[in-house]
């Protein structure tokens, strides 16, 4: 993994949006119905040729396809996983959800109705039977295609400074009714999963482990302290099984509160958070600051010990407001976490993705994203020049 001696890269989670004309036919294939497959794999590529451009040229360092051809950030494992069935009855929320609900029933009653602009709706998988992964050519043309849009605009002149893949850890997206116990099943689901990490790696790809769910699990709305803390040990030794070997700077870690736009008056301190997360195997940790209800927990970082080896990825812009942040602001905060951890250690990024799932109504217009990646990089350089100077 790049960092920079001279200045404060810029990267960001990864999904993004959408266009239109994909999305229509992605939702065909989604629901089982005739679909163009040529004209789908012509969508995909076009699209990330053009996310990668407007990356760079909105000042983003680290930059990837913007996860264009997936359903969702967690959902697309349906198609490269065997031995999964859909789960009959069940919406794929997570747990601290009905929690919120039940607190702002009136709120989530308007906020729900976003998902059905979804293409397709959240479903949660069941293993009823052994897990493998099946999802090589899928992952393949993902790789080539991100390789050819990089190219791309290289070959244009842009500067791309490094390149991420996104994956989705092992826990979060399925129930065990197969295997012995979650031990087992979380180490079955790990080995399948491995399969993608090493492709992404072995393409010259960082690695990206979207794991939300390790802040779930620590959340655990009625589950005993104990269990959480188990729990939460469990999925780190299955993440960790599945990442073993791989270099730990080719790898960077994401966890975030989810896509819950919501009060968020539920949400676990990042102090609760922290202990588990260093213990997994990454070279870089990526987390929400932009979000007001964490903006204060930079403090954080003066009670635990950030190995020498590793770095923060704060997310310094929101996925859950229309607002462009000030680079002003941005910039005080990298330097906050500069001062804590030391400049070379500190790449600036968002709190999560833009377009967590393939939407009409993404979290955040895709007019808006590029002027917040824009002030992303103009807070970068203003930090920049505060730290070298």
């Amino acid at each position: 993994m790049k960092t920079s001696t001279d200045r404060i890269l810029t990267t960001h989670v990864g999904s993004l949006a959408r266009p239109t004309e994909l999305l229509d036919t992605m939702k065909e294939k989604e629901h089982g119905r005739p679909y163009d497959a040529e004209l789908f794999d012509r969508q995909v590529r076009d699209a990330v040729a053009d996310r990668v451009r407007q990356q760079v040229e909105n000042g983003i360092d680290v930059v990837t396809d913007g996860e264009m051809s997936k359903v969702s950030f967690l959902g697309y494992v349906k198609d490269r996983l065997g031995g999964f069935e859909a789960e009959e009855g069940s919406g794929g929320l997570a747990p601290s959800w009905q929690v919120e609900i039940d607190m702002f029933p009136e709120y989530y009653a308007d906020y729900m109705g976003k998902y059905s602009a979804a293409v397709s709706p959240l479903r949660r998988l069941k293993a009823t039977g052994p897990i493998t992964y099946a999802g090589h050519e899928l992952l393949q043309t993902d790789i080539d295609n991100l390789n050819a849009a990089v190219a791309k605009v290289e070959a244009e002149g842009h500067t791309v400074t490094e390149v991420f893949m996104p994956s989705s850890g092992p826990s979060g997206f399925g129930s065990n009714a197969y295997y012995g116990s979650t031990a087992e099943y979380l180490e079955a689901v790990a080995e399948a999963m491995r399969e993608e990490y090493l492709a992404i790696v072995d393409a010259g790809f960082v690695l990206q482990i979207d794991d939300p769910w390790l802040i779930e699990i620590l959340t655990g709305p009625g589950r005993p302290s104990e269990e959480r803390v188990q729990a939460a040990n469990e999925h780190v030794d299955a993440l960790n099984h599945a990442l073993r070997d791989i270099p730990t700077d080719r790898i960077r870690h994401h966890t975030c509160y989810g896509l819950n736009h919501g009060p968020r008056l539920t949400d676990v301190a990042l102090a609760e958070v922290v202990p588990f997360m260093l213990r997994i195997n990454a070279g870089a940790y990526s987390f929400e600051v932009a979000n007001p209800r964490h903006q204060h927990e930079y403090k954080v970082w003066e009670e635990f010990t950030l190995p020498d080896d590793r770095v923060l990825i704060p997310g310094l812009i929101g996925h859950a407001n229309n607002y462009v942040e000030h680079e002003e602001l941005i910039a005080e905060y990298i330097v906050r976490y500069a001062d804590i951890v030391g400049k070379e250690r500190v790449i600036a990024g968002t709190d999560c993705g833009f377009s967590s799932r393939a939407s009409y109504k993404p979290e955040v217009h895709p007019t808006v994203v590029w002027p917040k990646f824009a002030s992303l990089a103009k807070g970068a350089e203003i930090a920049s020049r505060q730290l070298w100077n």
